[in-house]
C-alpha cells in the first residue's frame, strides 16, 4: 500500500519545517542547539498539526543523536520503566515524549529524577496550555516554546511542496486557497485533503468545485478566517450586551453552522467580564463550567449548551465598572509615569495594617501623590454590584469621618 502524503512529507531537518521561523530560522533557538550541538530539556506546545512531532523529529535528526519515543495514549508504564533503564545504562538518553499532557500528575513526576540527575534530555510536545497540564517542578526544568498557529500562506507553501510528489498533478490557484483555508492552520489536514482530491479525480485535475464536492461543509467553514466571521462574533456580543435574546441566539445560530464552538466560547468569556462583569460575578464561572461542558460533547450537543448560557448571558444585569476602571487606570499611566514610586512600601515602618483597626479599615494613602483623589472605579447600582456600591459607599465615609 502506497505510503500517507503526509507520512512522505515529514521534515527530515528543521530546513524542511513549514512556518515557525522564530523557532527554527538562522540564529533562533532550535537551530543554535543543532549549531553548537547542545540540547536542553523544552516544551513544544501548540495546537494539532502545528509541527510539534516534526519540529522534534527534525531537531533529532540534525543532531545526529538516538532518541525514544514515548506518547503518553499508546505506551504503557512498562514502556516508559524500559526508557527509564536504558537512561541509566546510556547517560542523557534524548526522549521524545508526545501527548505529555495525557499523563497524571503521579506518572509525570516519574520522569523528574531522571530529568533532574542529567540521565534524561526530554522534549515534551503538548497541546494544551503547559501551565495547567503539566507539573510545575518538570516546568522549571524546561524551557517553553509555544508554536505559532500556520498561517494560509504557510500552509500554501506547505501544499506547494507536496504538489511535487504527485505524479501528472494538475490544480488551480483557487483549489490550493480552499485547501489553505479550510485546514485552519492543520498542515496535516491540508495533505490529507490533497491528497484525497487527487486520487478523487481519475485525471488528477484538482478545482475548486472539486474541493466542495469532496468537502460539502466547506461552504459554512470558508467564512471563518474572514472579516465576515469576527463580524459575527461582534454581533453575538453586541446582541448579549444589548440584552437582544433573540437576536444573540440567532448570530449564535450563524455560528454553530460554521462548526468552530472554540471561537464562540471564547468570546462568551470576554463577554462575561466585560460586558457582564460585577453585575452578575459568577458568570464567569458559569461561562467557564459550559466551555468545559461544551467542548466534551462536541457538536451537535453542544449547541443546546450553548443556547442556554447565552440565553442567560443576554437577560443578565450588566455591567462594564470594571472594564472601565481598567482602561482608565491603564490610560494614565501611558500618559504619565504613575506608580514606579508608590506611598506605601510593604514591611516600611509607616505601613498600617489595615486588620488592626475596627472595620479592617485605616485612613492611609496607597495611591502616589500626585493622584491621591483620583477614581478609577464608579460602581453601578444593580444586580449584585449595588451590595458592592454598598461597601464602597462605606469605606468612602470611613475616609471622610474616620472613627
Amino acid at each position: 500500500m502506497q505510503e500517507l502524503l503526509s507520512n512522505l512529507l515529514k521534515p527530515k531537518t528543521l530546513n524542511d519545517i513549514v512556518g515557525q521561523k522564530h523557532l527554527v530560522g538562522d540564529n533562533k533557538i532550535l537551530n543554535n542547539m543543532v549549531k553548537n550541538n547542545k540540547l536542553f530539556s523544552f516544551i513544544l506546545t501548540g495546537k494539532s498539526g502545528s509541527g510539534k512531532n516534526s519540529i522534534a523529529n527534525a531537531l533529532v535528526n540534525d543532531l545526529n543523536q538516538n532518541y525514544r519515543y514515548f506518547n503518553a495514549v499508546i505506551h504503557s508504564k512498562k514502556d516508559l520503566d524500559i526508557i527509564f533503564e536504558e537512561a541509566k545504562l546510556y547517560k542523557n538518553l534524548i526522549l521524545i515524549a508526545d501527548e505529555f499532557h495525557r499523563l497524571n500528575k503521579a506518572k509525570q513526576d516519574l520522569f523528574l529524577p531522571y530529568i533532574e540527575n542529567n540521565l534524561i534530555t526530554i522534549i515534551i510536545l503538548t497541546s494544551q496550555n503547559p501551565y495547567f497540564s503539566i507539573n510545575p517542578a518538570i516546568r522549571s526544568r524546561c524551557q517553553i516554546f509555544k508554536l505559532e498557529e500556520l498561517n494560509e500562506n504557510d500552509i500554501l507553501d506547505g501544499i506547494n511542496k507536496a504538489i511535487s510528489h504527485l505524479e501528472n498533478i494538475s490544480i488551480t490557484e483557487e483549489a490550493k486557497k480552499m485547501i489553505s483555508k479550510l485546514s485552519n492552520g492543520d498542515l496535516r489536514f491540508a495533505y490529507n485533503l490533497l491528497e484525497v482530491a487527487y486520487y478523487y479525480d481519475e485525471k488528477h485535475n484538482i478545482t475548486e468545485n472539486l474541493i466542495k464536492e469532496i468537502n460539502p461543509e466547506s461552504n459554512k467553514f470558508l467564512d471563518k478566517n474572514e472579516d465576515s466571521y469576527y463580524d459575527l462574533l461582534s454581533a453575538l456580543q453586541k446582541s448579549i450586551r444589548g440584552s437582544d435574546v433573540d437576536a444573540s441566539i440567532y448570530y449564535l445560530a450563524l455560528l454553530i453552522e460554521r462548526g468552530d464552538i472554540e471561537s464562540i466560547l471564547r468570546r462568551l468569556i470576554v463577554i462575561a467580564y466585560e460586558d457582564i462583569s460585577l453585575a452578575n460575578p459568577t458568570m464567569g464561572i458559569k461561562v467557564m463550567a459550559a466551555y468545559q461542558n461544551a467542548m466534551t460533547v462536541g457538536l451537535p450537543e453542544a449547541r443546546i449548551i450553548l443556547s442556554q448560557i447565552v440565553i442567560e448571558m443576554a437577560l443578565s444585569v450588566k455591567s462594564n465598572s470594571s472594564y472601565k476602571a481598567i482602561d482608565e487606570a491603564l490610560n494614565l499611566i501611558k500618559l504619565k509615569d504613575y506608580g514606579v514610586n508608590p506611598n506605601i512600601k510593604i514591611h516600611t515602618t509607616t505601613y498600617k495594617y489595615p486588620h488592626d483597626y475596627k472595620n479592617n479599615f485605616v485612613n492611609q494613602e496607597y495611591l502616589p501623590t500626585e493622584i491621591k483623589n483620583k477614581k478609577f472605579y464608579i460602581p453601578k447600582t444593580y444586580g449584585f454590584e449595588k451590595n458592592i456600591k454598598s461597601y464602597y459607599d462605606f469605606i468612602n465615609e470611613l475616609k471622610k469621618n474616620p472613627k
